[in-house]
């Protein structure tokens, strides 16, 4: 076995090449990413493994360079190695393609462990996975069955409804599975074969979303045009600039658009859903949202339960997850002890179904060993009160904390927004409210 160690410091590279030629591995070491990008070119046939230190410099990002490295070599397992451990750091790390986290200084026994995982991975059957071609981590809320009448209700209306182009509104909390829903719903019916194209209605100014939307001229089609045959997708409908909303109004009525800079009228061949976390029926009363385009959105209308009125999924979605990061992560044999079962089932979840997730992939990621442990929790998950579920925060105090414990542990806007998982737009706007 060959390795690559890319870390700008020499003491790291000697006492790493140590400990791997120790284990038998073949070592080559660069302090830079250009250097380990001419290694890979060179060498890339011959490197079974690399371990990637996350801060090579002041000016150079390990993060930036494992993705030039799995550009290069997919499926080539990279272990990221740093002393600036946190939990952020190591999740984004393992979302960004590597395959292990290990913090510095690291014992012989934690790096072979991780190396043996590698060895495994390399050797498995089919070992590359694009996981951008991979079963859609979302579908895992709607496939694992649910105890909730309210859900059951929601699923039944749902797939009903997808055997037809009728408009459907979809609505619920933040991370109650809409989006999800809406492609289940694409799938499902007979646009199955044609594109599904999402559009977030609160992360663009009006101009940029009219733009995206409709088009301008020739040389920009737009997203209807994008989604010619198949489904559009709105989130955050509720959010659309009022001259959008004209356009979108006379979009469902007469099935034809018109692009800026251009004279004339473009017929649209699409079925629309749309989702909202927020109340559509009182921005109708404020004024918000127009009643004309209100009836013509809702005419299917779909409520998701937030997760804390469907404690009896958890246990389900909780398995779902394991395997789902468990494979993906090659850590296939975990498990949570009782006592962190208990404790997923007391927590009110705030953020729902994606706050499930995201808590049960840091687990997988950060635990050791095979069992899953209240230790391995996250803090906000794990002390709340044993009687109580019920955290004494609002689900916007709770978001807001969240957002600036990310800006405080990232290097810019961009790695935030990618560690939040939303536009950055709307994070820039996020932070400038917060005064951070």
């Amino acid at each position: 076995m060959r390795a690559l160690i890319v870390d700008d410091e020499k003491t790291v590279r000697l006492s790493l090449a140590a400990a791997l030629e120790s284990f038998d591995y073949t070592v080559s070491s660069t302090a830079d990413s250009a250097s380990a990008l001419t290694a890979l070119n060179e060498e890339g046939a011959g490197i079974d493994v690399v371990l990637l230190d996350v801060r090579l410099s002041s000016e150079e990002s390990g993060l930036d360079l494992l993705g030039e490295i799995l550009e290069l070599r997919p499926g080539l397992p990279v272990i990221v190695i740093t002393a600036y451990a946190s939990i952020d750091t190591a999740v984004e790390a393992m979302r960004r393609g590597a395959f292990d986290y290990v913090p510095k200084p690291c014992t012989p026994a934690q790096l072979r462990q991780s190396l043996r995982r590698a060895e495994a991975a390399r050797h498995r059957e089919g070992k590359a996975v694009n996981w951008s071609q991979a079963a859609e981590l979302p579908e895992l809320d709607l496939t694992t069955g649910s105890t909730s009448s309210a859900m059951q209700e929601a699923l039944n209306i749902a797939f009903k409804a997808a055997s037809s182009d009728a408009t459907v509104l979809l609505l619920g909390e933040g991370g109650t599975g809409k989006s999800a829903l809406a492609r289940a719903i694409h799938r499902h019916g007979p646009r199955a074969a044609g594109p599904f194209i999402a559009v977030n209605c609160e992360s663009h100014a009006e101009d940029v979303l009219e733009a995206e939307f409709f088009g301008h001229g020739e040389g920009d089609l737009g997203k209807i045009a994008a989604a010619e045959g198949g489904t559009l997708y709105l989130e955050e409908v509720g959010n659309l600039p009022a001259e959008v909303q004209v356009k979108l109004l006379h979009l469902l009525s007469e099935r034809e658009y018109e692009r800026a800079g251009e004279a004339g009228t473009h017929p649209a061949n699409v079925r629309v859903i749309c989702g909202t976390g927020q109340n559509v029926k009182d921005s109708v009363t404020r004024g918000k949202l127009r009643p004309d385009l209100y009836y013509r959105l809702s005419v299917i209308p779909i409520t998701l339960p937030p997760l804390r009125a469907r404690v009896g999924d958890i246990d389900a979605l909780v398995d779902a997850y394991l395997k789902f990061y468990g494979h993906r992560y090659s850590r296939t044999a975990k498990h949570l002890t009782p006592a962190a079962v208990r404790k997923l089932r007391q927590y009110d979840w705030p953020g729902n179904l994606r706050e499930l997730r995201n808590v049960i992939e840091r687990a997988v990621i950060l635990s050791n060993g095979d069992e899953i442990d209240i230790v391995d929790l996250p803090n906000g998950a794990r002390s709340n009160g044993e009687g109580n579920g019920v955290r004494k925060s609002t689900l916007e105090e709770v978001q807001n904390e969240h957002i600036r414990h990310v800006l405080a542990n990232t290097a810019s806007l961009q790695e935030a927004s990618s560690v939040l998982g939303i536009d950055p737009a709307t994070l820039y706007r996020k932070r400038k409210k917060l005064g951070v």
